[in-house]
């Protein structure tokens, strides 16, 4: 292997410890126009884009959100921490799954720990989730150093001037199938929901 490829994913493989996110401590406690809104998202989140030009957070986002039913209306065009909490996971939930399943997880959350005030909200539930993903950073780096070792003793066999490129396919191919797996797990997990329009129609018999 040559040293540009080592380097390479020395690097990366490094990456996953600077994986960025949204800390909950750095969420406004204060309510923000819908400008200062995505101005805040696209400063914490600036480090995730792949491209330059990617879009974090926009008027339109927010819009749709509230159109699909995954955001309530803000107060007096004002959101709060809680709303940010919930932008913030819709941002990193629509990069795995499809709107019509993040509506079906976070629903629930929504009508039972959006302003609620007998115990816990939306912005306590998301501080949890932080610091158990927090704790679990090196352990998927480990699994991601296993997985490249792995490609490394494949193709052992093939010409010395394309094993490398081989096994950099090889260990693309592995993470792509980890995530292949995960993705099954949670939409099989997701459909075993009740739905969100059939939590609407209780409701709205009641």
């Amino acid at each position: 292997m040559t040293d540009d490829m080592k380097k390479m994913i020395h690097d990366v493989v490094n990456s996953v410890s600077e994986l960025d996110y949204v800390h909950p401590e750095d969420i406004p406690n204060i309510p923000l126009y819908m400008d200062q809104v995505t101005t805040f998202m696209d400063e914490q989140l600036d480090r995730c884009k792949r491209y330059e030009d990617d879009k974090i957070l926009t008027k339109t986002m927010i819009n749709n959100y509230a159109k699909n039913q995954l955001l309530p209306a803000p107060e007096k065009k004002k959101y709060s921490k809680e709303h940010v909490v919930l932008m913030t996971l819709i941002y990193y939930f629509k990069n795995i799954l499809s709107i019509k399943d993040i509506e079906t997880l976070l629903q629930p959350l929504t009508d039972k720990y959006f302003k609620n005030e007998d115990g816990l909200d939306m912005s306590e539930i998301y501080e949890e989730m932080c610091k158990i993903e927090k704790s679990r950073l090196g352990s998927l780096q480990r699994d991601v150093v296993k997985s490249y070792r792995i490609a490394r003793e494949s193709f052992t066999d093939a010409p010395e001037d394309e094993q490398d490129d081989l096994q950099l396919f090889t260990f693309i191919g592995n993470l792509i199938f980890d995530v292949y797996v995960k993705k099954q797990i949670i939409e099989r997990l997701i459909d075993q929901l009740p739905k969100a329009e059939e939590e609407n129609q209780k409701s709205a018999k009641k």
